[in-house]
């Protein structure tokens, strides 16, 4: 697997933790829309795409499944972020 492409909207918005958008290529055939890019206590991060359940609770519609592939879409959203305008 191999991401392809990834593009980001900056977000400016006082008072929030949100940084950005990401939407994400994958084997230019598959793609992810809506990872959020989040600032916490210690840096970014990102949230995969989720839902609300009948329960009240959120749900990862997409994610990474280890560390070695999650850590592949942050370097991959962080570096198109930095370079985002």
């Amino acid at each position: 697997m191999k991401i392809t492409e990834v593009t980001v909207r900056k977000i400016e918005k006082e008072n929030s933790r949100k940084r950005g958008i990401a939407h994400v290529k994958i084997d230019d055939c598959f793609m992810i829309h809506d990872i959020t890019i989040l600032e916490g206590d210690s840096g970014l991060y990102i949230s995969m795409p989720r839902r609300m359940t009948s329960t009240g609770k959120y749900k990862d519609i997409a994610h990474p499944i280890n560390q070695e592939t999650r850590k592949m879409f942050e370097d991959a959203i962080f570096e198109a972020y930095k370079n985002a305008e």
